[in-house]
């Protein structure tokens, strides 16, 4: 099982970018799926989490106002909008499905995690 990442690239500060992520091998419209991030030296942090249906979001403070997450579960697929972004922001970006479908609680923790993909990676300048 893959989730692949793709839509990343070099931006300027205060430019915006789209993330997708479409799995292959199987579907994940039951799970809650998430986006972290992992920039050189640092763990990996969470950013946002979307539910299963779509209809709640969970974003990091760091974000919070500028990303937007969302999924079109007739294709499989997720999407994570990121406005205003800023050279903080730049890091190789993983989307990841969680451990159990139909779960309500979104996690911000990486071992709630169980399927990960290779990640897109996001640069931004100053």
């Amino acid at each position: 099982v893959q989730l692949q990442a793709s839509g990343g690239g070099l931006v300027q500060a205060g430019g915006s970018l789209r993330l997708s992520c479409a799995p292959s091998g199987r579907t994940f419209s039951r799970y809650a799926m998430g986006w972290f991030r992992q920039a050189p030296r640092k763990e990996r942090e969470f950013v946002a989490a979307i539910d299963w249906s779509g209809q709640t979001t969970y974003f990091a403070d760091s974000v919070k106002g500028r990303f937007t997450i969302s999924r079109d579960n007739a294709k499989n697929t997720v999407y994570l909008q990121m406005n205003s972004l800023k050279p903080e922001d730049t890091a190789l970006y993983y989307c990841a499905a969680d451990r159990v479908p139909f779960r309500n609680l979104l996690s911000p923790t990486v071992n709630e995690y169980g399927f990960w993909g290779q990640g897109t990676q996001v640069t931004v300048s100053s």
